[in-house]
């Protein structure tokens, strides 16, 4: 079956956009180009990009009066703050014939659909996300549909897994920026060895060896998952509902509980979240922790020469070795439906996920760029593990009742002193919670 992406052509859109600012604009009929792309799912993907994209911003430019206003929400770290006060400054000495006023706003990925659901209307133009929230902003309203390009094709200048995670239903909703927001081992080479970080019991024998710890938020719903994925086992909403779909208590997942509890009952084994990792890493008390592109910085200026980073360990499971699997994320910048200036912010959003753009923000970030170009200049051993923990990585698809009930099973695993019968029941809760409705 053929999914159709159905765009509206570059003069109709810029003539709606033209005519909200109270100008009759030319609605000359634009011939369109087909660009047919394989979906990750192996079926066809029609995209028809308007032609006359030039045109169409000059017409915009033309047809603004007055000061465009736009509010921008992306991470309230320094290095996304201060790369994204730069790409700013650039975008309107790109577009200097109009006035911009452009603000700025901190707002964590993690958290920002729930700022923009309290009031779509009020929340920025243009906003950075992680993936997991698209169909929430979907269902919502507060996504403008990708349907009309102006500077660049998203579809065909970012990967194909950052696309479908832009995607709901064959129709693109957001610009790719980031293919990075995943998980993996960071560790001190000068301290472990390759065989060391190769599985989970080798690491806690060294750790234990060394006097130091190594970090993971078992309590983190996000972490968690990893143990569960990689034996094989299921926890997901791909229905796209309020209702989660989850096997953990079964025999498999029995057998997952109990390896976790056996990992977390060293005393080299400590359960942080990521500011205590942080700290603890610099402190010198932690030599290898799972944790993220996002503290690249951490890690390297704490481990100094020592400084690695490889895939997530193997663990065992009825004896056998299982690779820890992980959720594969993405951050991606979407338009405000109900932005009074939907034309420019698009272009806005365009602009700051443009391949220069990417480029520029993963040197600044050390995250890694969706778009294909760029992708391969952020060379780094953290983008470099979380390439070969791709492999073993999954979109990160689950309905609201997942975290607490996961989170409660990982602070148990943690706790430890639970028996078959304890360890099973704490399961058979989990998933209760998990796939409640």
């Amino acid at each position: 079956m053929k999914k159709k992406l159905v765009a509206v052509l570059m003069t109709a859109a810029m003539a709606a956009t033209l005519a909200a600012c109270g100008t009759e604009p030319e609605t000359e009929n634009t011939p369109a180009d087909t660009n047919v792309t394989v979906a990750p799912d192996g079926e066809t993907t029609d995209v028809v990009v308007g032609q006359g994209s030039e045109d169409a911003i000059a017409n915009l430019i033309a047809a603004t009066e007055g000061t465009v206003d736009l509010t921008l929400w992306c991470s309230e770290t320094e290095a996304y703050q201060n790369v994204m006060a730069q790409l700013v400054d650039e975008f309107k000495a790109a577009y200097s014939d109009v006035d911009f006023n452009i603000t700025i706003g901190s707002q964590s990925e993690s958290t920002c659909k729930d700022e923009v659901l309290k009031d779509v209307e009020a929340a920025a133009d243009v906003y950075v996300f992680a993936d997991d929230q698209l169909n929430g902003l979907v269902e919502a309203g507060a996504l403008q549909a990708v349907t009309t390009t102006y500077t660049y094709n998203p579809i065909e200048a970012d990967g194909a897994g950052a696309v479908n995670a832009a995607s709901k239903d064959g129709i693109l909703y957001a610009y790719p920026l980031t293919a990075t927001n995943g998980y993996f081992l960071y560790y001190d080479s000068n301290l472990l060895s390759d065989e060391d970080v190769s599985s989970w019991e080798n690491l806690v024998a060294a750790c234990e060896r060394e006097g130091k710890k190594v970090a993971m938020e078992f309590s983190g719903g996000w972490y968690l998952f990893s143990f569960f994925y990689g034996a094989g086992l299921e926890c997901n909403n791909l229905a796209n509902d309020a209702v989660n779909v989850c096997n953990w208590n079964n025999e498999t997942g029995l057998a997952v509980a109990k390896s976790v509890q056996d990992i977390c009952s060293s005393d080299a084994v400590i359960n942080l979240g990521d500011a205590d990792t942080c700290t603890q890493v610099t402190d010198g008390n932690v030599i290898a922790a799972v944790n993220g592109t996002w503290n690249t910085g951490v890690f390297e200026a704490a481990y100094g020469d020592g400084f690695a980073a490889t895939k997530l360990p193997t663990f065992n499971v009825n004896g056998q070795a299982v690779q820890q699997g992980s959720f594969a994320g993405y951050k991606l910048v979407g338009v405000n439906s109900y932005s009074d200036n939907l034309g420019w912010a698009m272009i806005f959003a365009e602009f700051i996920t443009n391949e220069a753009s990417q480029l520029k923000i993963g040197n600044a970030t050390q995250e890694g760029p969706a778009n294909l170009v760029a992708a391969p200049q952020i060379a780094t051993p953290a983008i470099a593990a979380l390439g070969a923990q791709s492999n073993f990585a999954t979109l990160q698809r689950v309905a609201g009742n997942y975290w607490t009930p996961a989170g409660t099973l990982g602070q148990a695993l943690y706790e430890g002193g639970l028996d078959d019968a304890g360890l099973q029941k704490a399961l058979d809760d989990a998933v209760d919670g998990i796939c409640a409705e």
